[in-house]
């Protein structure tokens, strides 16, 4: 029997090319593991009203490992529009499945490390003072809390009058009160202190465990004074627990300026749902954008690992496929790295940093040309040639 059994979720568009090849980098390194498909996404929305059936659900309960390629969402008319017509206006509404997933298992620790590879001609650089240049080195991870803040979806247009007279009882929403239902819609910030606590609890043990000598809180406190301040409150409790690693506070407007300007002084930094969401965006973007960027999604019994990158549908139907693997391969790393195979782990980042230091193999976004059916006439690696590079690397 295979030692490990893993859910494994293509979902649309591009999330059907890279998830198989990051398959054959796990089969080839020798991870001794069971894939068992599972449907996710805009297929399921449009011929089942969910777009993350019950089934799936299911299979993650039970095998607590899963494997997420991408997904399509649109907002609401356009994902409405979708549905097959025999399921319109039956009151199906969609929400996204990663965010659901997440809520359901409680996935409340999202882990995004923003890490340079040698050699990537997508890193930041910064002019030097002589006219020359440097690139610093970027190792920066990003916690992220998973389930709450602005992606809790708590939220209304044209508000139940229960919610509008709550609403009412605050002194600042009386610029409001005239405006009509329609035309008025309120997003909840919900922030827990117990899950403000645990988020920093988390950055705090990766940063004692990797060696990190700071940990950055990325908020807002001086404006969003409550849901902000109590993220602080309680990374500063937290910090009094860890005596050798420091505790910097930033607010996340100019956090997004300070990264490019000094990004090697920054280490673990952690940040409620929507800010962590835009910080680590912001911090992959120095590190080569979405074809480096992984993330991990941890609870107490699941965990599911997924590039940050979006279906991509414009390249989904490109054949050869011209996408970088290489995130969704990181993805796998992290999946790896979660259930203690450290040597697995090395071998495949070894090879990624050799095939990227080499630079005989790149894909169209390292290249910096535009991607289509062009893109490979011109000199880029297809999808296949990237994982077959990575392959040859690995011993």
């Amino acid at each position: 029997m295979p030692k490990y059994k893993v859910v494994t979720m293509p979902g649309d568009g591009i999330g059907n090319q890279v998830l198989p090849e990051a398959l054959r980098l796990l089969r080839a390194v020798g991870f001794d593991a069971e894939y068992i498909h599972a449907d996710i996404g805009w297929d399921c929305w449009c011929n089942e009203g969910d777009a993350l059936p019950d089934r799936t659900i299911e299979l993650l309960a039970k095998h607590k490992l899963g494997l997420f390629g991408a997904i399509t969402s649109k907002p609401k008319k356009e994902a409405d529009a979708g549905l097959q017509p025999s399921l319109k206006d039956k009151g199906y509404a969609y929400y996204s499945p990663i965010v659901t997933m997440r809520q359901r298992f409680n996935l409340d620790t999202c882990i995004r490390p923003c890490l340079s590879f040698p050699g990537n001609p997508l890193n930041f650089i910064r002019k030097k003072p002589d006219g020359g240049f440097e690139e610093p080195f970027v190792r920066v991870v990003v916690f992220r809390q998973n389930t709450e803040g602005l992606y809790a979806g708590v939220e209304w247009t044209n508000p139940p009058h229960p919610v509008r007279s709550a609403m009412a009882t605050h002194p600042k929403f009386k610029p409001f009160s005239s405006t009509p239902g329609p035309d008025l819609a309120i997003s909840v910030r919900v922030i827990t202190r117990k899950a403000a606590h645990n988020i920093t609890k988390a950055a705090f043990e990766w940063a004692k465990k990797y060696g990190y000598k700071s940990v950055t809180i990325c908020e807002k406190p001086n404006v969003l004074r409550e849901t902000s301040g109590m993220m602080e409150e309680e990374a500063k409790l937290v910090a009094k627990e860890y005596p050798g690693i420091v505790l910097w506070s930033t607010n996340i407007d100019a956090q997004t300026m300070w990264l490019t300007k000094n990004p090697e002084d920054y280490g673990v930094v952690v940040a409620s749902n929507l800010f962590g969401d835009v910080i680590s965006d912001a911090f992959a973007g120095l590190v080569g954008g979405l074809g480096f960027a992984a993330s991990g999604n941890i609870g107490d019994e699941v965990a599911v690992f997924e590039p940050t990158h979006g279906s991509a549908p414009k390249y989904a139907e490109l054949d050869p496929p011209i996408v970088n693997p290489i995130a969704m391969f990181l993805s796998a790393v992290m999946m790896l790295e979660h259930v203690g195979e450290s040597d697995k782990v090395k071998r495949i980042r070894q090879a990624i940093e050799v095939v990227v230091k080499e630079g005989k193999v790149r894909t169209y976004d390292m290249m910096r040309i535009p991607g289509g059916p062009k893109s490979i006439s011109q000199g880029a690696a297809s999808t296949i040639q990237m994982t077959n590079a990575v392959l040859a690397k690995l011993n």
